[in-house]
């Protein structure tokens, strides 16, 4: 499988973040390390391409990129050396609400002050004591979540917040509606109704700790600096390697499998004990995205200054909008009303787009494995806050969860968080152990957004379970 003279001491099976993160920890660490991509190019969920119209570049997986910035793995190999280069926009994120929009900011005080009234001071008091902490928050939140923390009253102040249902937090600290909106915008990233415990926890960490960036030049420029790092530490990487089962890999000390709960069953069939093997079973998926790149003519009419600015678009209107649409697709229904996550990089980034064009990546939540196509349903939504948006449109490419299985095999039913961030499986990750990375298996680790910290680009579960087996095995 590798032109290689020597085997690979390690297996790692699947490009994402998270798999050329164990690999790189591995080769740094002196271990032979064979990364094998199925498809013909690296990054998983992380690649761009031009999929409308020539000339334009579009992000096909994530978009914006906040943990990769948190990310104490990436920060540590410093990936601007390899060409990586992120764009901040002034407007890091804007939320329309009917007769204006609410603003994120980059910082707390600046946030505060464009909210106003008394829901600046609330603002602050909620924010500020976890933003002064951010740095010793990152450290234990991107840990296994079995750990012995290094600040557990950070931690702790951070858990009294967290665990609230986000919709408590909204009634409770928030008056006017560009707060309660702002932070209902945020809750929704968690995939969970607003009236879920723990769904506020990451509207608390999200916002201020490292901006919203993405990357010059699209997100392939991630994996591309990640591969260069893997390579110049000495391990290799494959593409076109599709593997089938775990008996399909050559023998090695170690494998590393950088891929979703339902692929696992399926590589180890017949090889997991059955108790194990239930448990994986159990394990909940989260619900699935329906995702639009559009090629624009020209940037998208906001009616609002701030989302005409910034770099990330929450479309949905108020807070009772975006948690009746988390609630409709919490309960297997197709959201009228759709909450959006929008992405124009191209207002701040001259390689996404020809000269005085533009592109748009927006997606929306809906049940597992749904079929519906939410293509009307989006473009009314941009259209309530953006007159005039479908005549700007040039071309659009669509993906419900179906074509982004097919796209990548590890999204199965459009679930792109590895499984329900429900706080059972923020601790269970798949299944309660203390090393959630080992498997049953010998020598078999999971590494990908099915074990913790969880979904996100930061490269953290595979820097985990690279760390795992370097105790196990190549100590």
């Amino acid at each position: 499988m590798t032109s290689s003279s020597a085997a690979p001491d390690a297996i790692v099976v699947g490009s994402g973040p998270n798999g050329l993160a164990a690999g790189i920890h591995l080769a740094r660490a002196g271990v032979r390390v064979l990364v094998l991509e199925a498809r013909d190019t690296p990054g998983g969920g992380v690649r761009s391409a031009e999929v409308t119209l020539p000339g334009f570049i579009h992000d096909i997986g994530s978009a914006i990129h906040p943990m990769a910035l948190a990310s104490l793995f990436f920060r540590s190999l410093g990936l601007e050396r390899y060409g990586l280069e992120w764009i901040h926009p002034e407007i890091p994120l804007a939320h329309p609400i009917p007769g204006g929009a609410a603003s994120l900011l980059r910082s707390v005080d600046a946030t505060a002050a464009s909210l106003g009234g008394a829901d600046a001071r609330a603002y602050r008091c909620f924010m500020q004591p976890l933003v002064a902490k951010c740095e010793e928050l990152t450290g234990e939140i991107l840990q296994p979540p079995i750990h012995l923390p290094t600040h557990p009253v950070s931690l702790a102040r951070l858990g009294l917040r967290a665990l609230w249902p986000a919709q408590a937090v909204i009634r409770h600290w928030f008056r006017d509606e560009p707060a309660r909106a702002l932070f209902a915008g945020l809750a929704a990233h968690s995939f969970l109704p607003l009236s879920a415990p723990g769904s506020s926890a990451i509207g608390t960490v999200l916002g201020h700790g490292s901006g919203w960036p993405f990357p010059r030049g699209g997100a392939q420029s991630i994996t591309s600096a990640l591969v260069a790092c893997l390579r110049e530490a000495g391990g290799q990487l494959e593409c076109n390697a599709p593997i089938s089962s775990l008996a399909d890999l050559p023998a090695a000390r170690a494998i590393f499998l950088d891929v979703s709960v339902a692929q696992f069953l399926r590589l180890a069939e017949g090889h997991l004990p059955l108790r194990y093997r239930d448990a994986l079973r159990r394990y909940q998926p989260a619900p699935g995205i329906f995702k639009i790149d559009y090629a624009l003519n020209g940037p998208v009419p906001w009616t609002d200054d701030a989302s005409r600015r910034a770099g990330t678009v929450h479309v949905c209107g108020t807070a009772a909008e975006v948690a009746e649409a988390e609630h409709a697709v919490a309960c297997g229904r197709i959201p009228d009303r759709p909450f959006i996550l929008a992405a124009q990089q191209s207002l701040f980034d001259s390689t996404r787009a020809p000269a005085g064009k533009h592109t748009l990546w927006a997606y929306c939540h809906l049940p597992f494995d749904s079929i519906f196509d939410m293509t009307s349903r989006i473009e009314q939504q941009i259209e309530r806050f953006a007159p005039g948006f479908r005549e700007r449109i040039l071309a659009r490419h669509t993906m419900g969860p179906a074509e982004l299985q097919e796209w990548n095999p590890n999204l199965i039913g459009g679930d792109i968080s590895g499984g329900a961030n429900t706080l059972w499986q923020l601790l269970a990750r798949p299944t309660l152990r203390p090393a959630p990375y080992r498997t049953p298996l010998r020598g078999v680790y999971l590494c990908s957004s099915s074990t913790p910290p969880g979904g996100g680009v930061h490269g953290m579960c595979g820097f985990n379970a690279a760390r795992a087996a370097c105790r196990d095995i190549f100590a």
